[in-house]
């Protein structure tokens, strides 16, 4: 006898050979958890396996010689006589095709079947699997998506609109204060205003921190980019950090590169809240010993890179709270909110902030040895300027009539009337003031006016579309364009594009000050 080993592959000894069982294909049907069928020409059921029963409770005895589409919810017949077409329109070679339709339970439900078929000569060959729980699964999805973002949306808007809000007030405190800066006053007195108008800016920024956040959630933040002056961007938020620091008995040290000067191309208002939220930690983590802001340039990958670094002498933080350090709402440790307070919010805007801006930033600390805050942030130099146009009084074209610029103020809160009006008083103008939008175009029907400020949001009539109301009638009586100021507590830059895709001719974001508002005018009438 000769012995074949199984692991001899070269073994020139023949396998005995076994007879192979003949086919039947009716156990293959028996056997399947799929429905398969076949079918002729006609639509008629030749043969179908037993799943149809175990499936949707029909008998393939019974199925057989019945048509096929007798089964089919009637929502979905004309879409799978369509497929049924295509499918017998193949040839031989051609890719089988699939498609999805629901078919009719024998207790009168109906469950959805993914579809395999092809012709083979005069039948048609079906496979199908049950997937109505997959397509509901995948169904609730959608509508959890659907709803997930309708959710999103109403919480950014309804951020909105509370910012919108509390920046109202905020205006008229910030105005006031500048306007009050802006009378003789002893230095003390100087002192207390610059520290009140400070700390007012900063709680503006930290009511955009909320905006920001549900922005950014929703992808929808955008930068801008304009012309500023660092060291006027940033004087804010130092000051307050200064005042914060000497109440806890800390040093503030401020360290800026001469190369730093002037004025850069970028979004001051990010790069302002970058700074805030980084000094403002510092302080509150430090008990003893000093904070430190460093600002300089270097190059980088395409250019100029702004750095900041901010230091601290206060409690630190290990390597388990590094690594969820930039996360949204956390904390360095689950006790550090019952101790020191805060939203959790800050340097997780920082991390998002300074990525949208292409920059990077990174953390380094030891417990009970301070940490340290690196930012580093593309910031390319602006042309320079030969005048700051905002500290000059508004000029005019000299040829023309030396009279008052004549002024229709359109804003329905009266504490920013008088913000407006206050700013304006040194000015040689004469205003105008209305309350809401249709009262602002009726106003400008009449003539006369040199430059419109007209606020976004008012009652009955907003600005945008008392803006473009005005351009309108411009339009229709052939008078040319007057300059329009936008002046709005919506402070985003898609407010911005609103207000010039209206017909604005600049956008001012409220709080309003001296500079911002003067800036304004001057800017659109000498453009």
């Amino acid at each position: 006898m000769t012995h074949v080993s199984f692991l001899d592959p070269d073994s020139e000894a023949e396998w005995p050979r076994q007879e192979s069982p003949a086919l039947d294909a009716g156990a293959f049907f028996d056997v399947s958890h799929d429905l398969l069928v076949i079918r002729d020409i006609e639509g008629r059921v030749l043969k179908a396996s037993r799943s149809w029963l175990t499936t949707l409770g029909h008998d393939p005895a019974e199925m057989e010689g019945r048509p096929l589409l007798r089964l089919v919810h009637p929502d979905d017949l004309p879409s799978t006589l369509g497929s049924v077409d295509e499918v017998e329109q193949r040839k031989a070679g051609d890719p089988v095709l699939g498609f999805i339709n629901r078919y009719r339970h024998r207790d009168g439900g109906y469950r959805t079947l993914e579809w395999r078929a092809q012709r083979l000569g005069d039948r048609i060959y079906g496979v199908a699997r049950d997937v109505t729980d997959r397509v509901a699964a995948e169904q609730a999805l959608l509508e959890a998506k659907a709803a997930a973002e309708a959710a999103s949306r109403a919480k950014t808007d309804f951020l909105a609109n509370m910012s919108h809000e509390v920046r109202t007030p905020l205006n008229g405190v910030i105005g006031i204060i500048d306007a009050l800066s802006r009378t003789p006053l002893s230095p003390d007195q100087a002192e207390m205003v610059g520290l009140v108008r400070d700390s007012g800016v900063i709680l503006e920024r930290l009511v955009s921190d909320f905006l920001v956040v549900s922005k950014i959630e929703a992808g929808q933040l955008e930068l801008e980019t304009r012309a500023f002056d660092l060291e006027e961007a940033l004087r804010p938020f130092i000051e307050v950090t200064r005042l914060r620091a000497e109440e806890k008995g800390l040093r503030l040290h401020v360290d800026r590169d001469e190369a730093i000067q002037g004025r850069f191309l970028g979004d001051a208002t990010r790069i302002g809240q970058i700074v805030g939220n980084l000094l403002s930690n510092a302080v509150k983590f430090t008990e003893t010993g000093h904070v430190a802001l460093r600002i300089g340039r270097v190059e980088g990958p395409g250019g100029d890179h702004l750095t900041l670094v901010v230091e601290d002498t206060g409690v630190g933080f290990d390597a388990a709270a590094a690594a969820r350090l930039f996360d949204r709402f956390s904390q360095a440790d689950e006790t550090i909110s019952r101790r020191f307070g805060g939203t959790g919010l800050g340097l997780s805007i920082c991390r998002s902030l300074t990525a949208l801006m292409g920059g990077e930033i990174s953390a380094e600390s030891e417990p009970g040895r301070g940490s340290r805050f690196v930012v580093s942030i593309p910031l390319p130099q602006a042309e320079p300027v030969l005048l700051d146009e905002a500290s000059r009084p508004v000029d005019r074209d000299p040829a023309a009539v030396q009279r008052p610029l004549r002024i229709l103020l359109a804003e329905d809160h009266p504490t920013n009337q008088r913000v407006v009006q206050l700013i304006l008083a040194s000015q040689d103008t004469e205003i105008v003031t209305v309350e809401d939008g249709r009262q602002a175009v009726a106003a400008f029907a009449g003539g006369g006016f040199d430059i419109v400020l007209m606020d976004m949001q008012m009652p009955h009539m907003d600005g945008l579309s008392a803006t473009r109301a005005i351009r309108a009638l411009e339009a229709e009586e052939g008078r040319a364009p007057t300059p329009i100021v936008m002046l709005s507590a919506n402070a985003m830059v898609e407010h911005q594009a609103d207000a010039l895709s209206a017909g604005a001719n600049i956008h001012v974001a409220k709080p309003i000050t001296a500079a911002s508002l003067l800036a304004g005018i001057q800017a659109v009438l000498t453009s």
